[in-house]
Parts: structure tokens; C-alpha cells; sequence
């Protein structure tokens, strides 16, 4: 800034303003939904809160580490089904995921445990409680590629799927061109329970709020362990034990609604009895052999050639071999897709799959797909979750506290315009008009903010934005304070401006420096409200010295170089009574020094 209000040239700081709120609006109005209004956070539009409580098997406190990667798995499911204004946010050892408007019952699935695994199948047997489907008569016809036929599963001994089943994919090369591949893997496992994503985990009481559960619940998993996963179920040649099976299986219920007390707590090291094929099926399942965390991928689509939705899973390099290494090893065996004690599907294999692109079919809809998706390919959680607490905001209340909000900010700027009326007069009309102004910057921004980077204005943040109005109006303050220093000195309005704004200048800048370096240390180590507060804060303080450099100060310097008798007059500008004793004191200095000059 020039130090003299003849070299400011005011004018093109007004016009470099000027400029700067044209293609800020420009960009409101002509780029994305064209609507100027801020995205809001849960409490101003409404939502869903979920509070997702962790669980340890051995009734231990969940280690931070675990819940920090929890916490990003779930972020991540977050970002990719993209729900908008979505935060996750640890509290203590629960989770907290709030999503705003009216995608809160996506919100609820976020924190399935997903602890996908993948089991040899050694035997499976019809659920005795729960009467099963009607099984269709088996395929007829010749397969393609000579795949052989398959039937009706037995109610125990050899695993085979039950016909018009899921079905698990891998084409071969070496095909001529228009005639069947060469190698067409078409295997045919036990179809997925009737929803993709698991039921909730068992907790017959409800469990406490530091993530440990309750002793009960711990002596239920405990139970459920010792019976269906004894190590002694299969034997040293790979035969399972009669009777220890026969007991575990009956141990099981699998009930559509039912709850297992071993989701999320069964140990992969150990062999498993569980569920599957719509709850009417049991499987005796070898130690886990391939981990779900090296899944690379995971997509959902439409197959247009069996006519329904798929999933589609790649591996990684480890996965990749693992996989190949078992397929190789186990044609003609099941391999079960194990997601959280639960089969969702049991291929049987047909061909080695040596590059690990592996296709789960089934009865699924597409948003059944997608989830399951969704689920192996955002991670598979270190921690068994159960969802302790989930509110909803009601949209009304919302409302009545952005209103609330605006009427606290109302009034926040109505006294702050009649204190500068009362005490600056037509300064504090220059004041009223940089705080509107300013107003008219902060929401542009707020609007472009809410499309580029999803951010959300909630309560916390318009606390900021009304405190932000005392600072700005600070700023105004010290402006005018040392410009009637100036002039209690003797100096006209004229000359008063520029130096008066060297002077002011540096104090606005350190204290807005102070303020804004608190909102940034406030806004790394907060976390929710507060971080979205601390964002206002420092946003409004960076814009501040954009109206008082660009604005204010301009607009002043406009005013003293007027050659208006009444814009320019002291006595109209709030400075009267310091001009007149400016004139006091230059003319007691005056007389002071023609009497040293006499003397």
C-alpha cells in the first residue's frame, strides 16, 4: 500500500474487489447445480448420527491403532458409495459417522465388520430347523468346454451346490474365434444369504461404551468357540470327525433373522462351522487360507449373457498365487467365501484360476451387489463393530436452528452498525458497507466450498462466521482510532489517512495473524464442531484483510481527497471533537514556541 492517499489510487482497489466478487458469483451461478446456496451440515438440514461401538473378542480395550484404521476403512467405504458430508470421527473407542440429509440408512451399513475370509469346504449339510428350498432337479445337457453336471447337495458328505445357484466364473484362452473358450471354469456354489451384508453381530446385552463386552456376551463367544471351532473337528488326513461335527452343527441355528455370537470373533487359524445358502445350509469349513485383505478389487455389473447382477474380484500378487496355488490343488473341492461367519458363497472349482479374476454370481439385486462390492473392496475391519446408537435429526429442527443461527448473526451485526453509526457516523457507514460486502464474499466462498471440497456449514460454523463479524469490525476499529490519533496531533483528515493506515495497518495484520494462527491450531487438533468452527474462524479472518485492504482503507482515502464539503467535513466523520483538540494543541504549541522564541 502507498503511504500517501495520492498514490493509493482507490480506485483500483475498489475495482480489483469488484473483479474478485464478479467471478466468484460468476462461478456460483454458472457451475454445478447453478444454486447459490451452502451445503449444510447435519444439524441445520438433518441426518443420521451412527455410533458404532467396538468389540474384542477376550473382552479387551480395542487398541488405538486398530481404531485409527478402522476409522479410515470406514472413511474410505464412505467416499467410494459417495455420500456427500459424510464425517467419521472417533470418539473414545466408538466410532461416530454422521451423514447429513437423507442417506442415513446407507450410513448404517458402514461399519459391518466385512471380515472376509476364504475356507476350504469339507462337508455341509441341510439346516434341520429352517425347512430348505425346494432344490431344482439337476442341470441336464452337455456343459460347454466339458464342464461336468451338477446336483442337488447331499444332507451330508461330499459339498456340491444346489442347482441354479450362485455361480463362480473363470474363461480360459485358446478358444477359435466364435466357437466356446477353449477352458469355460462354470461352477456352482451354495447361493449367498438373502442379503449380502451379514446381520448384525450378537449381543444379547447391550455392550459397554468403552468397547469391551459384557462378561456374558465374552462367555457366549467363548462357548460358541470351544464347539465350533475345535481343532480336533477335521483330523490329521483331513476327515472330519463324525461326532464332533454332528454336535457343533446342531450347537448352530440358522435361522434367517439369527444372531452368532462368532461374527466378527472367529479365529481364521481354526476350522469353522457355519451358515450359508439362505441360512439352510451348515458347512464344516478347514482353517482360513487366503485373507480378504488381498483383495485388490471389487466391482459390481451386469452380466448380459446369465442375465443377472455379478461381482467381480481381483487379487493381489500374494492373493493372486495363493489363490492359483489352491485352484490348482483343490479342482473339483469348494472353496466357501466366508464374510464374517457367514458363507456368502461356495464355488465349486472346476479349472485353476491362475490370474485370480474371479466372478461371485448369484440371486443378487443390484443394490445387493453393490454392497457386497462395496464391502470386500473397501477393506475388511480390523474390529468387530455393533451399531450402540444411531438418532436421527429430524430436517425441522434443522431448520429452527439455522434460523436461530441467523437471527443470533442479525443481531450480532444490527449493534455492531448502531455502535459505528453512534460513534463514527458516516465512517461507520463505510464500516456497514465492508461488513456487507464482506458478507457477500464469505458466502460465495461458502457455496464454491460446499461444490469443490464437500465442505459442510453447520452450527459450529456459523458461531465462527458471527465471531468473525467482531474481528472484522476490529479491524475497522483500529483503522479509525489511528486516524484520530493522527489528528489529535494536529493533522488534517487529509494527511491523517495515510498515515493513520501505515500505523493501523500493522496492528491488523498482527492481530489478525494471532487469530488466524489460533483457528489453524484449533482446526489440526479439534475434531467435528470444532474443527468446522475453526474453519469459519479462519476463512472470515483471511477475508477481512481482503475488504479492509481492498475496501475499507480505499474507500476512506476516497473520502478525505473529497472535494464534498460534507462528506469531507470532521464533524460529520465522528472526529470533531478530536480536530478541535488538534487545534488546541497546535496552538498551545504554537504560542509555546514564539514565547522560547521571545524568551
Amino acid at each position: 500500500m502507498a503511504a500517501s492517499a495520492g498514490h493509493l489510487r482507490p480506485g483500483r482497489y475498489l475495482a480489483l474487489f469488484a473483479l474478485i466478487v464478479i467471478v466468484l458469483y460468476a462461478l456460483v451461478f454458472l457451475t454445478g447445480n447453478h444454486k447459490p446456496t451452502p451445503k449444510l451440515g447435519i444439524d441445520l438440514q438433518g441426518g443420521t448420527r451412527v455410533t458404532l461401538t467396538a468389540r474384542t473378542p477376550d473382552g479387551g480395550q480395542p487398541t488405538r491403532e486398530s481404531l485409527n484404521q478402522a476409522r479410515q476403512i470406514i472413511e474410505r467405504r464412505v467416499n467410494g458409495i459417495g455420500v456427500s458430508g459424510t464425517e467419521v470421527l472417533l470418539d473414545g473407542n466408538n466410532v461416530v459417522i454422521t451423514v447429513p440429509g437423507e442417506q442415513g440408512d446407507q450410513a448404517k451399513n458402514l461399519g459391518k465388520t466385512a471380515k472376509l475370509g476364504f475356507r476350504k469346504v469339507v462337508a455341509n449339510a441341510t439346516q434341520p430347523v429352517v425347512p430348505p428350498q425346494t432344490t431344482p432337479p439337476p442341470a441336464t445337457g452337455t456343459p460347454t468346454s466339458g464342464a461336468p453336471k451338477t446336483s442337488a447337495p447331499p444332507s451330508s458328505g461330499a459339498p456340491t451346490a444346489s442347482s441354479g445357484a450362485p455361480t463362480s466364473t473363470k474363461s480360459g484362452g485358446g478358444g477359435a474365434p466364435g466357437a466356446a473358450p477353449a477352458q469355460q471354469q462354470t461352477t456352482t456354489p451354495a447361493p449367498p444369504s438373502s442379503s449380502t451384508t451379514p446381520p448384525p453381530a450378537s449381543t444379547p446385552a447391550p455392550a459397554p461404551s468403552d468397547g469391551s463386552v459384557d462378561a456374558q456376551t465374552a462367555q457366549q463367544i467363548q462357548a460358541a468357540k470351544a464347539v465350533r471351532q475345535d481343532p480336533k473337528l477335521i483330523g490329521a488326513d483331513g476327515q472330519p470327525n463324525q461326532e464332533l461335527v454332528a454336535k457343533a452343527m446342531a450347537s448352530l441355528t440358522c435361522a434367517p433373522n439369527a444372531k452368532d455370537a462368532l461374527e466378527g470373533n472367529d479365529d481364521p487359524k481354526l476350522p469353522l462351522v457355519a451358515c450359508g445358502d439362505h441360512n439352510t445350509y451348515k458347512y464344516l469349513l478347514e482353517p482360513e487360507f487366503l485373507p480378504g485383505t488381498e483383495i485388490a478389487d471389487s466391482t459390481s455389473g451386469y452380466d448380459q449373457q446369465r442375465g443377472q447382477w455379478v461381482v467381480n474380484l481381483s487379487f493381489k500378487s500374494e492373493g493372486t498365487k495363493i489363490w492359483a496355488d489352491f485352484t490348482s490343488k483343490n479342482t473339483g473341492q469348494q472353496a466357501a467365501f466366508v464374510l464374517d461367519t457367514q458363507v456368502v458363497s461356495a464355488p465349486n472349482i472346476q479349472v485353476a484360476i491362475l490370474d485370480g479374476n474371479t466372478q461371485i454370481t448369484g440371486k443378487f439385486t443390484q443394490s445387493e451387489a453393490k454392497d457386497l462390492s462395496d464391502i470386500l473392496k473397501y477393506g475388511s475391519l480390523p474390529l468387530s463393530f455393533a451399531s450402540s446408537d444411531a438418532t436421527t435429526v429430524s430436517a425441522t429442527l434443522g431448520l429452527a436452528s439455522l434460523q436461530a443461527g441467523l437471527i443470533a448473526g442479525g443481531i450480532g451485526l444490527l449493534v455492531v452498525f448502531i455502535y459505528c453509526l453512534f460513534y463514527y457516523r458516516l465512517l461507520g457507514v463505510l464500516t456497514i458497507l465492508s461488513l456487507a460486502l464482506s458478507g457477500a464474499l464469505v458466502f460465495a466462498v461458502l457455496v464454491l466450498l460446499g461444490r469443490w471440497i464437500g465442505y459442510t456449514l453447520d452450527l459450529a460454523g456459523i458461531a465462527g462466521l458471527i465471531i468473525a463479524i467482531g474481528i472484522t469490525a476490529d479491524s475497522f476499529v483500529i483503522y479509525f482510532e489511528r486516524l484520530k490519533d493522527e489528528i489529535r496531533e494536529g493533522r488534517t483528515f487529509r494527511s491523517a489517512v495515510p498515515r493513520g493506515w501505515v500505523r493501523a495497518r500493522r496492528t491488523i495484520l498482527a492481530s489478525d495473524a494471532v487469530s488466524f494462527l489460533a483457528a489453524a491450531i484449533l482446526y489440526v487438533i479439534a475434531v467435528g464442531d470444532v474443527q468446522g468452527f475453526a474453519f469459519t474462524l479462519g476463512m472470515s479472518t483471511v477475508l477481512d484483510l481482503v475488504v479492509v485492504y481492498l475496501v475499507t482503507h480505499p474507500l476512506v482515502a476516497m473520502v478525505s481527497t473529497s472535494k464534498n464539503a460534507f462528506l469531507s467535513n470532521p464533524r460529520h466523520l465522528g472526529l470533531g471533537a478530536v480536530q478541535q483538540l488538534g487545534s488546541q494543541r497546535k496552538k498551545a504549541a504554537s504560542v509555546g514556541r514564539a514565547n522560547v522564541k521571545e524568551a
